[in-house]
């Protein structure tokens, strides 16, 4: 029996993949969407629905769709023509996939996020509720960052982001990022004919983010850098990702079979939905301080934040608010629910669990417990030289 690729052997039977598709793999070299493009890939999303799995389309292109029929003859490049050319493209560019997917007898849904359906926890629990009842009915949801209105995703290419924040909401197993390049480069490729393709990534670093370039193409927003932040997102919250060239003939499936060339990113992490939210997108209200000691208990050790750690607090911030946490160095070391407000946690700082008691009978002495906490550090330099050179494992 051969050996099965890392992707083959994550992904048997039933799973859920989010892919997403930019820009430059929807459009023709004039930068018009490309009918023949979306059919294929269309196609394709239905070969991985009909195999039983639960798919997620993360799509761009609705600039593409709009822009010709207000009279542009290139794609714009202020944000106000971008936003009344996505106004017009939204609703093509959907009626296109659908019709596609409706011939594979599949149904499609539509969903427009922002950021803010993610940083409010209600919304995010709401678009969490909604995805969840689109899949367990069998449709296919089709998501697109609500560009009419989110100037930051037309100047950024935040679909990346977007992808990997609904892959970690809906616990994905696999996120296909489907650009126009087969993966990450030890350098730009089209400038440096010595780059090296690396076909896995065991983890996200330093040296890793700073091989990323710019975008790639005059039609897209987004380049192998905001691929890259989107990974290190997903990987954390447990989602392998999968980097791969959208020019590739069946193209996604290749990639679950690994008999096409990609950039595959490996998960090292897990995060409940709960503690995703507080990670990713919760707003924070303040800051505590911490010495060595309790550092080491909430990063190594992994136990809660005492009041004995505590040097000082920046900001007000209420019982239950989520705050950062720095050492003294400055160095963030993640975030965390606290459970006194800052008059109170100035008030105990530096104080011994007992003394808390006396001050505050009847509460718990945790500033953040430890199941209310993430850590945000950096991997260690191990890492740095974890790029594998094959793509297989046994």
């Amino acid at each position: 029996m051969k050996n099965k690729t890392y992707t083959e052997s994550a992904h048997e039977g039933k799973k859920t993949i989010v892919v997403k598709i930019g820009t430059s793999s929807l459009t023709e070299p004039d930068g018009r969407l490309s009918s023949t493009k979306v059919r294929s890939l269309s196609r394709q999303l239905a070969g991985l629905y009909k195999k039983g799995h639960h798919v997620i389309l993360v799509t761009s292109g609705a600039i593409a769709a709009g822009y010709p029929l207000l009279g542009y003859h290139e794609r714009p490049t202020s944000v106000p023509a971008k936003q009344a050319s996505a106004a017009v493209g939204q609703g093509l560019l959907m009626e296109e996939y659908s019709r596609y997917l409706s011939e594979e007898g599949i149904v499609a849904a539509q969903l427009l996020l922002t950021r803010d359906d993610f940083s409010d926890k209600r919304r995010y629990k709401n678009a969490f509720n909604a995805l969840e009842v689109l899949l367990a009915r069998g449709a296919l949801p089709i998501i697109n960052e609500n560009d009419t209105v989110s100037i930051e995703e037309l100047r950024f290419g935040d679909n990346d982001k977007l992808s990997a924040q609904l892959a970690a909401m809906v616990h994905a197993d696999l996120l296909i990022l489907v650009t126009d390049t087969d993966g990450l480069y030890t350098a730009n490729p089209r400038e440096d004919e010595n780059a090296r393709h690396i076909p896995v990534i065991e983890c996200i670093t330093p040296k890793i983010e700073a091989m990323a370039s710019g975008a790639g193409t005059r039609n897209g927003t987004g380049g192998m850098a905001t691929k890259i932040a989107a990974a290190k997102l997903a990987t954390q919250a447990g989602v392998a990702v999968a980097i791969c060239n959208g020019s590739d003939d069946d193209v996604i499936a290749r990639v679950i079979e690994g008999s096409v060339k990609h950039t595959l990113i490996k998960p090292h992490g897990s995060m409940k939905t709960r503690l995703q939210w507080m990670a990713f997108y919760a707003p924070t209200r303040g800051s505590v301080i911490i010495d060595a000691g309790a550092r080491t208990a909430l990063c190594c050790q992994k136990r809660s934040l005492l009041p004995a750690g505590i040097r000082r607090i920046e900001g007000d911030f209420a019982a239950s608010d989520i705050v950062k946490v720095y050492d003294e160095d400055g160095v963030c070391l993640g975030r965390g629910r606290v459970n006194f407000s800052a008059e109170e946690v100035a008030k105990i700082a530096g104080m011994a669990t007992g003394e808390v008691e006396k001050i505050f009978p009847g509460r718990k002495p945790e500033v953040i417990h430890r199941d209310d906490w993430v850590c945000e550090l950096e991997p260690d330099d191990e890492y740095e030289n974890n790029m594998t050179t094959t793509a297989s494992v046994t």
